[in-house]
């Protein structure tokens, strides 16, 4: 591809946005970062986080803005684009708000692109392993199968795990590849979806060459801490942290891929600079998979609590069991090998974590709204 210098990072000032804006500056690119500054991620006062990078140019802005886009693409020769609204259940009831944030961003990013002057030679969307809704199994009798959400009437005997929608066997969770049939589960996830397919279809429509990265569980330093709708491994440290015990639904057993932020950072820039990833969709994640209950008392060794998870055998609507990334393209094409264990990366988030002020735990308040929309189940 023709050379980049300046990169436009939308959600810059974010989880995942910063540590892609600091990988850009070690690298040499000059960085633009546009972003509103979600109260709910950075606070009421709205004011640039202190880990933004200093060498990065901010502009307070939002995607639902044309002007402010028109303004942030000036002079730029690459986008990352990180910014949306983030939290599945939430987005179940402020439906109007993630679409506008999510789907109609997205859209109007993609409309100035076309039909205002710009010099955009390569465009990076953030996708997410949510618009896969359950992860791929395999039956013993019938081979791979893609079962849809499990029962309520399943789910109240507290029996957990998936079966096959052909035979009825229990099945065997196994990694999930770029080619297994979508299923959004939530509007947060269907808005992902709404993102990654029309920055696709306007890339090879009109050849700015586009890439698509399915983000599994990302965790680390920068990850909002007073947000209760934000990844787990952010929630229960703010549980711990205000000592208060990591509260688990269903069983604990159900399984996630976890992926440190700094890997992510870095597959956002091998899409960037690689050509062989035009136009194409890869799993960013370890390829490894860790159930919640073990990550909740990992957390709870390395915090040196005496506290102990608190197992509610109730379930969420929308819920997966298991979800753990099939990386192999992402290796093979563009050479990602995730360089952080999640030992390491867990070390690492609970340092930062302990160096925080003013942590305040919020997942009571979600919970509360969780429930009173119906979101929220008991078992029998």
């Amino acid at each position: 591809m023709t050379k980049v210098d300046r990169v436009l990072v939308t959600g810059g000032a974010g989880f995942i946005g910063s540590h892609t804006v600091d990988a850009l500056i070690t690298k040499g690119y000059a960085v633009r970062v546009l972003d509103n500054l979600e109260p709910q991620v950075h606070g009421k006062k709205r004011k640039p986080p202190a880990y933004l990078n200093k060498k990065a140019e901010f502009m307070y802005g939002d995607l639902i803005n044309r002007n402010d886009i028109v303004k942030a693409i000036k002079d730029i020769d690459a986008l990352i684009h990180l910014a949306a609204k983030v939290g599945v259940g939430q987005s179940m009831y402020q439906i109007e708000d993630y679409t506008k944030s999510n789907t109609f961003g997205t859209a109007n990013l993609l409309d100035v692109l076309l039909n205002e002057e710009n010099d955009v030679k390569k465009l990076v969307v953030a996708s997410s392993m949510s618009i896969y809704g359950e992860g791929k199994y395999f039956c013993e009798k019938c081979g791979p199968v893609y079962p849809g959400l499990r029962g309520e009437e399943q789910l109240k005997k507290c029996d957990w795990e998936q079966r096959c929608p052909s035979c009825g066997r229990t099945v065997k969770p196994v990694p999930v590849d770029e080619e297994k049939p979508l299923q959004p589960l939530s509007v947060y996830a269907q808005t992902k979806r709404h993102q990654e397919e029309m920055c696709l279809l306007i890339g090879k429509t009109y050849e700015i060459p586009t890439v698509a990265l399915r983000y599994f569980n990302v965790y680390g330093p920068h990850q909002a801490l007073n947000n209760p709708y934000t990844g787990v491994c952010a929630i229960f440290s703010c549980r711990i942290m205000t000592r208060k015990q990591p509260y688990i639904f269903e069983d604990g057993k159900q399984t996630r891929d976890f992926i440190h932020v700094k890997d992510v950072a870095t597959a956002n820039i091998l899409a960037l600079e690689k050509k062989a990833a035009n136009y194409k969709i890869f799993n960013v994640g370890s390829g490894s998979s860790v159930s919640i209950r073990e990550l909740a008392e990992n957390l709870l060794k390395l915090y040196r609590s005496k506290l102990h998870p608190i197992i509610s055998n109730k379930y969420r609507a929308g819920d997966i069991r298991h979800a753990v990334a099939d990386i192999t393209k992402i290796k093979k094409e563009l050479g990602f090998k995730p360089s952080i264990s999640i030992d390491q990366g867990m070390k690492d988030l609970v340092g930062w974590v302990k160096n925080q002020k003013d942590i305040t735990d919020k997942f009571e308040q979600a919970q509360k709204e969780l429930e009173e929309k119906g979101l929220t189940l008991k078992t029998a």
